[in-house]
């Protein structure tokens, strides 16, 4: 049983956090539950940030997790726009940036993830992008808007699912699209060289140009404008905008500085199976959470929607102390051009010894 007077902290406004302080009302929960969210905005889905809401196709309103007033109707409390910088163990609380000192009895880390930066000369010139944000994902439909109606350029630096979709796009809009990734093909350490090479080809029949094996070194401007990226192979590619499309980094340093476990190399927070962190009053979930899964015996960190869509519920419940064991098999969807792709799994390049495909591939027509 949980204690009515307890008070549940969730650091991180996005889908996971979200869902997670939904679950806590769902199953009961009486106590404090306060949410912390460095946006302003109330929390919100990311899918449409890459697709329906670049496109123009969905409304700004249709992508939060839910009404501005169902927290107060929950009695959530919200701080949003308010980043946590310290979090001290010892004394059970999380200090924000405005000095606040807020008491926790079980705190839940979804600070998600952030876009990895290209370090190389030039990235501070306005036409430089990144999309992670709602507000990112509004600055750069304006962008698109632009390039189409002006048969603008536009280099996309990294072949993966963001790269891909914002690429098509792009091309929707009617910009011009050059993708460079050091990679032989899009999608390669996701799905591998057989499935790439069907996302190259639909990406090559709308008109987008692949440079593959090159890095950016360089991003050349004048006035502050973007006029053009250099690889590393020599080759110079003229340029409006650039999109930074190179993975994304777990959001690990309030946990690293407390001294959690954190697996190297960006692994993320580690969690065992119930999402327990190395503190048993701390729990991590979604993009920096690294789960202990039972059914591939390692530890996965998994960027995707619905990781956080089911992670959320799992993290509250175990937090309400309820026997759980997150054992969701991966999941995630992409919708590029008429295409779309959904894949459920694990299984990196280099796992697998065939690729078996039951319909026409190259016309994209399923089979039986």
């Amino acid at each position: 049983m949980v204690d009515a007077h307890q008070t549940f902290v969730i650091v991180g406004g996005g889908l996971a956090g979200a869902k997670a302080a939904e679950t806590m009302r769902s199953e009961g929960f009486t106590g404090r539950v306060i949410l912390i969210g460095d946006e302003r905005d109330h929390p919100y889905e990311r899918p449409p940030l890459s697709k329906g809401l670049l496109l123009g196709k969905e409304e700004r309103d249709s992508v939060f997790v839910h009404e501005p007033a169902w927290y107060a109707q929950a009695d959530i409390e919200l701080h949003l726009g308010q980043t946590v910088t310290a979090l001290d163990r010892d004394a059970r609380s999380v200090t924000l940036g405005d000095g606040t000192r807020i008491h926790y009895d079980k705190l839940l880390l979804a600070t998600g993830a952030e876009p990895r930066r290209l370090d190389i000369p030039g990235t501070g010139l306005a036409g430089v992008h990144h999309l992670r944000r709602l507000a990112h994902a509004e600055l750069l439909r304006g962008v698109l808007t632009s390039l189409g109606r002006d048969n603008g350029q536009l280099v996309v630096a990294g072949a993966g699912w963001i790269g891909l979709e914002v690429a098509a796009a792009a091309r929707t809009y009617g910009a011009e699209v050059t993708i460079v990734e050091p990679e032989p093909s899009p999608l390669h350490t996701v799905l591998g060289p057989e499935l790439g090479a069907v996302f190259a080809d639909l990406h090559r029949e709308h008109g987008v140009v692949f440079h593959f094996g090159a890095r950016l070194t360089e991003i050349t401007g004048q006035d502050g404008m973007v006029l053009a990226a250099l690889t590393d192979d020599g080759e110079e590619h003229p340029a409006h905008d650039v999109l930074a499309a190179i993975g994304a980094a777990p959001r690990t340093a309030l946990a690293e500085a407390a001294g959690l476990e954190v697996l190297p190399g960006g692994g993320g927070i580690a969690v065992d199976a119930g999402l327990r962190t190395s503190d048993p009053l701390i729990y991590a979930v979604g993009d920096n959470a690294a789960v202990e899964h039972p059914l591939f015996g390692q530890r996965l960190r998994v960027e995707h929607w619905a990781n956080a869509l089911n992670g959320g519920p799992a993290a509250a419940r175990s937090m309400l102390g309820q026997e759980v064991v997150y054992d969701r098999v991966p999941y995630f969807f992409s919708d590029q051009y008429d295409v779309g792709m959904e894949y459920s799994g694990y299984a990196p390049p280099g796992s697998y010894d065939q690729v078996v495909c039951r319909g026409d591939v190259g016309r994209r027509i399923p089979g039986v």
